[in-house]
């Protein structure tokens, strides 16, 4: 149940950071930003989905580190983006509490497979 809900939380909040990712770009904002915005975000879902097929246990949990590194780099930009004034403080927000919600699974994910291995 649990994998599943990270599997869907992560295909949203991919989704979500497109949206965004092309709102922000009609706003002109530095593409350099947006590109590792868009990459992180969608990669958080991508490891997620990824470790479905993973080749063994230390390789599923080795798919959940890396899509927590994702979600924590989605995090910083998400921060530089605000500071800079890029992105909004609702649009911050609400991105930064999906992002931190995403992140508190993905610990708690790892660090029960850890403890299962």
């Amino acid at each position: 149940m649990a994998e599943s809900q990270l599997r869907d939380l992560s295909k949203e909040f991919a989704k979500d950071i497109i949206t965004l990712c092309r709102k922000l770009k009609q706003s002109c904002v530095e593409g350099a930003l947006l590109n590792q915005l868009l990459r992180c975000g969608t990669s958080v879902g991508a490891n997620v989905y990824e470790a479905q097929y993973a080749q063994g246990k230390k390789d599923f949990i080795s798919k959940f580190e890396i899509a927590l590194k994702e979600c924590n780099e989605c995090g910083y930009w998400l921060e530089l983006l605000h500071e800079t004034g890029s992105l909004s403080d609702e649009d911050y927000s609400s991105f930064n509490e999906k992002c931190t919600n995403l992140r508190r699974m993905l610990v708690s994910s790892v660090k029960t497979l850890k403890k299962q291995s």
